[in-house]
C-alpha cells in the first residue's frame, strides 16, 4: 500500500496541531531553562533521554517493544543525525531570539522545501511557488531589518533560525520517506536514541548541579517535546507534507502568548509586518503542492483507465 492510500487529511491536521502545541510549550521551557544557566548541549541530551523510557513504555502498551524495530537502520540513523543538527539550530534560535521572532523565522521551512525539491528532486517550479519564495524571503528581511537602527534582531540569531528552518524542511522529507515502512513511534524512538548516544560524550563537560526546579524543567522539556515530536511525525503518516505543515503556523499564537506571560515580551512591529508575508508564502506553497499532487494523481488515474 502506498503512502498516499494511508492519507486521512483531517486527522493529520488535528494531530499536527496537538504536536505543534507540544513543541511550542517545549520552546518556552527551553528559553526558561537557558535563562537559568543550563547549557544547550545538556538541554538537548535530557530532551532526548527523557523521551526514551516514555516511548518504550508507550510501545509496551501498544504491541510490545517489537513495534520500535526498523528494516532501515541506516536511514533512521541518518534521520537522527540530521535531526540533531536541526535541534541544535532550533534550540539555539529560541535561546538567541524572542519566542515570536524565532517562531516566525522557522516558518520559512516551506520556502526551503521548494528549494530542496529543485536541488534534490530536480522538480520544475513555476511562477506561483517562485513568487511565494520571493515573498517569504522579503518577509524575513522585514523581520530581521538588516542594517536598521533601533530595534533589530541579532544577525546570528536570525541565521541560526533560518538554518533550523532549512533542517525542518529536509527532515520532513526524510520522515515522509521513513513513514512508508516504519511507524511514527519507531521513527521518534530511533531519533531519540541516536541523538542521545551522540550527545552523551559531551555531557560530562557541560553538566552542572541543578535545583529541583531545574530538573522539573528538564523533565517537562522532554515530556512536551516527545508529545510534539510524536504528533508531527504521526501527522506525516496520515497526510502530505504540504498539507499538514499549514498547522505549524498555529505556533505563532503560542509563542506570542508564552512570550507575554513568561518573558514580558510581545512581537515587534517589524515582526507583525513581515510575519504575514512569510506565512502567506508557506500557505501558497502548500496550496500549490496540493494542486500539483491532485493533477498528478488524476493523470495517473486517467492513464490507468486507458
Amino acid at each position: 500500500m502506498s503512502a498516499r492510500e494511508h492519507d486521512r487529511p483531517v486527522l493529520a491536521l488535528l494531530i499536527r496541531l496537538v504536536g505543534i502545541a507540544g513543541l511550542a510549550t517545549m520552546a518556552a521551557l527551553i528559553k526558561l531553562a537557558a535563562d537559568r544557566g543550563i547549557h544547550l548541549l545538556e538541554l538537548l541530551f535530557w530532551r532526548q533521554a527523557v523521551a526514551l523510557p516514555i516511548l518504550a513504555g508507550w510501545a509496551m502498551l501498544n504491541g510490545g517493544l517489537a513495534t520500535l524495530g526498523t528494516t532501515r537502520p541506516k536511514a533512521q540513523i541518518m534521520r537522527g543525525v540530521t535531526g540533531l543538527v536541526g535541534m541544535v539550530l532550533n534550540f539555539g534560535a529560541v535561546i538567541l531570539l524572542p519566542l515570536a521572532e524565532a517562531t516566525t523565522l522557522g516558518f520559512s521551512a516551506p520556502i526551503f522545501a521548494v528549494l530542496l525539491s529543485i536541488v534534490l528532486l530536480r522538480e520544475q517550479v513555476g511562477p506561483w511557488r517562485w513568487g511565494a519564495v520571493l515573498a517569504g524571503f522579503l518577509g524575513i528581511v522585514v523581520i530581521a531589518q538588516p542594517g536598521a537602527a533601533g530595534h533589530q534582531i541579532p544577525l546570528m540569531g536570525a541565521l541560526v533560525a533560518m538554518g533550523g528552518a532549512f533542517m525542518i524542511a529536509l527532515i520532513s522529507i526524510q520522515i515522509r520517506d521513513l513513514s512508508r515502512t516504519d511507524n511514527a513511534l519507531a521513527i521518534v524512538f530511533w531519533f531519540a536514541a541516536t541523538s542521545s548516544v551522540l550527545l552523551l560524550p559531551a555531557l560530562p563537560f557541560v553538566a552542572s548541579t541543578h535545583s529541583w526546579e531545574d530538573w522539573l524543567l528538564l523533565g517537562l522539556i522532554g515530556l512536551s517535546g516527545t508529545l510534539g515530536q510524536v504528533g508531527i511525525t504521526l501527522a506525516l503518516r496520515f497526510g502530505q507534507v504540504a498539507s499538514v505543515i499549514v498547522m505549524d503556523y498555529s505556533s505563532i499564537v503560542w509563542a506570542t502568548l508564552f512570550g507575554w506571560l513568561l518573558f514580558a515580551t510581545l512581537p515587534s512591529s517589524s515582526t507583525w509586518l513581515g510575519a504575514p508575508l512569510v506565512i502567506a508564502a508557506g500557505l501558497i506553497i502548500g496550496w500549490r503542492e496540493r494542486v500539483l499532487h491532485k493533477r498528478f494523481a488524476d493523470q495517473r488515474g486517467a492513464a490507468g483507465g486507458t
